[in-house]
Parts: structure tokens; C-alpha cells; sequence
């Protein structure tokens, strides 16, 4: 195939690109190297023969429209996007031109210029809002979901309850709308707590990467709330499984919203995070606590039946197997992270 990938210079995107790659496919990157470890990824990328780069932005429409129309592409997969609640708080409108409008122009460059191509549309547990209608239970290191044993399903109402919730929702919905009212061969995956390797975490968000990075380096770290929110984690080679299988049966899932996680079998709690960690390095985890944070969700686990009803798909790297994986990559490479700012880190 020859395949768009936005935002194919951040974490995932680097990931799902050098899987494409390796498969034989052609894959444009377009992303505007904003995120830190972009511009490294670029270059590493380019080493790829099947492999070229869109510089731009996703607010531009005329941009995104002509990318597009001339690319021919069979697939896009739509990673692009302002990524954290804290900043969508900070700049709402910025968060909607990014999250909604560049959603809605690659829709709109699809629809007017290319119809057949199959898009992925990357969404999000927080479309879902804080959960406060669903009743969780609580013990020593977690939070749990005792009357939702299979986790949250995509039956769950919708309740945006963040600026980036809402630019994040709107595009899962036209992702949805564009495919029942104009035939858009389009999916939205809602996605839930993605981690592993060039995974650069960052106070406001990829708390795994993070917290290693932050350990690992002896940085201290701030956990807003008690520590035991709890989320289902999933290993970024089983989300670029993912892609591939809705890529190749796209008509069968078009204009369906599925929920992506580790599921209940790949749930931490912060504090049971913490635990890990100590276990693998063998000294404590610096740590304080901080209010809690405007919409986090007290536990958030995935439903992915249908997932695996539809697609055929399980994860296969179970939560324990994936953060070993990425806390030897960071040790590894340390040098990547050593100019970081010591800067306090959030779940």
C-alpha cells in the first residue's frame, strides 16, 4: 500500500511507520516536528528508501487538501494532534484547530479528492469524560470497576468533560458521520494508554514513559491524586496490529467507533506502577502527591471485544512483558534523555 501517516514522526507514528516499512509498503510521514524526538525520528526514518516527508501542518486545509489529492494514498492513519488535557486547557482554541479542524480537513481532502482511501482515525478513552456516572470500588493500590468486569464498552454515553476531550470527541464523531453520510471508508479507535519504545513521556502525557525516564534518571515525581487510578496499558506493537487488521478489512468496520486498550488483563494502578519499578531497580521511587487533576478518570479499563469480535484481535504483550521491553530500551538509551528538564511528572 502506499500509506499517509500524520503525525509519522511521533511516537506511534514512528512505530506504525517503521512496521509499514518493513512490510514493503511506501509510507509518507507529514508532521511539523513539533514534538520533542521528532526531528530525530525524521532522520532515521529517512534512511528508508520506501520512505518520504510532508513538512506541514494540519490547520492548513489547502495544505492538507493538496498533500493528499497528489499522495493517491491508499491508507492514512491519523496520528497527528494536541495530545494532553493540561494544554487544551491552557489554549482551548489552539487544541480545536488542531484536534478538530486538521481532522475535519483530512476528511474533507478525502471526500473531494480521494474516496476509495482507507483512514484510522487515532481517538481516545476521554471522549468518555470522567466516568462519574459508573461506580468504582476501591482498595489498597487501586481503584476498580466492580459492575464492569469486561471494562468500558463503546456503549458508554459520551461526556467530553475537557477542552481536549471535546476537539478529540468532535473528530471521532465526523470520523463517524463522514462514513455514513458521504460512504468514507473511516474507523476511530478510541484508544487508551499507549507506551513503548521512542516513546518520549512528558509531564502531561505518556505517563509510563515518564515514570521511567523520571526513575531512571532520579528526577522526582509528582502523582496527582492518590495513586491508584488505574488504566489499561497497551504495547505500542500491538496497537500497529491493530492498525494493520482494520486497514485490511476496512469495509467491514467503516464508520464504527472501537475501543483500543490492554483490557482487564493489562491494569496498573500509579502506585502499582511504582511497585514495579522499585523491583527492577532496586531503590525506591521518589515520589509526592498532588491534587488531582480536573477529568482524570479514577479507572479507565477498555472493553476490546469488540475488537476482537470485528478484527480478530487480542494483545499480546501483557503489561508486565511490555514495561521490561521499555524500561531496558530507556536504560539503554539513556543519552536521549539526559538533556530533559528535571521537571515533576503527572499519571
Amino acid at each position: 500500500m502506499n500509506i499517509l501517516v500524520t503525525g509519522g514522526c511521533g511516537f506511534i507514528g514512528r512505530n506504525a511507520t517503521e512496521r509499514f516499512l518493513s512490510l514493503g509498503h511506501s509510507v509518507a510521514a507529514l508532521d511539523n516536528l513539533s514534538r520533542p524526538g521528532s526531528e530525530r525520528n525524521l532522520t532515521q526514518l529517512s534512511a528508508h528508501k520506501r520512505f518520504s516527508f510532508l513538512r506541514g501542518d494540519l490547520r492548513d486545509a489547502s495544505f492538507v487538501e493538496s498533500a493528499i489529492h497528489r499522495g493517491r494514498y491508499d491508507a492514512i492513519l491519523h496520528l497527528g494532534g494536541q495530545v494532553a488535557v493540561t494544554t487544551s486547557m491552557l489554549d482551548p482554541r489552539e487544541d480545536f484547530e488542531i484536534n478538530a479542524r486538521g481532522a475535519l480537513n483530512i476528511l474533507e481532502a478525502v471526500r473531494t479528492g480521494s474516496p476509495e482511501t482507507a483512514v484510522i482515525n487515532a481517538s481516545t478513552n476521554k471522549v468518555y469524560g470522567d466516568l462519574g456516572t459508573i461506580a468504582h470500588g476501591e482498595e489498597k493500590l487501586r481503584y476498580t470497576l466492580p459492575g464492569l468486569p469486561d471494562g468500558v464498552s463503546e456503549e458508554q454515553p459520551l461526556d467530553f468533560h475537557s477542552p481536549y476531550g471535546c476537539s478529540k470527541g468532535a473528530a471521532d464523531q465526523y470520523m463517524m458521520d463522514f462514513a455514513r453520510s458521504f460512504g468514507i471508508r473511516s474507523v476511530t479507535l478510541r484508544q487508551s494508554c499507549i507506551y513503548g519504545r521512542w516513546q518520549f513521556g512528558i509531564e502531561d502525557q505518556g505517563w509510563v514513559a515518564w515514570f521511567i525516564i523520571a526513575h531512571l534518571a532520579r528526577r522526582p515525581i509528582t502523582v496527582f491524586g492518590n495513586g491508584k487510578q488505574v488504566r489499561d496499558v497497551l504495547f505500542v506493537d500491538d496497537l500497529v496490529d491493530l492498525y494493520l487488521a482494520a486497514f485490511d478489512q476496512i469495509d467491514k468496520v467503516k464508520g464504527q467507533a472501537i475501543n483500543v486498550g490492554g483490557g482487564p488483563a493489562n491494569t496498573l494502578s500509579l502506585l502499582e506502577f511504582m511497585e514495579m519499578l522499585e523491583q527492577m531497580s532496586g531503590r525506591p521511587v521518589e515520589h509526592t502527591f498532588g491534587e488531582i487533576r480536573p477529568g482524570d478518570q479514577p479507572v479507565f479499563i477498555s472493553n476490546v471485544q469488540r475488537a476482537s469480535s470485528e478484527l480478530g484481535w487480542t494483545p499480546k504483550t501483557s503489561a508486565s512483558e511490555g514495561i521490561r521491553i521499555l524500561y531496558d530500551w530507556v536504560e539503554k538509551n539513556s543519552a536521549l534523555f539526559k538533556l530533559r528538564s528535571p521537571a515533576t511528572s503527572a499519571a
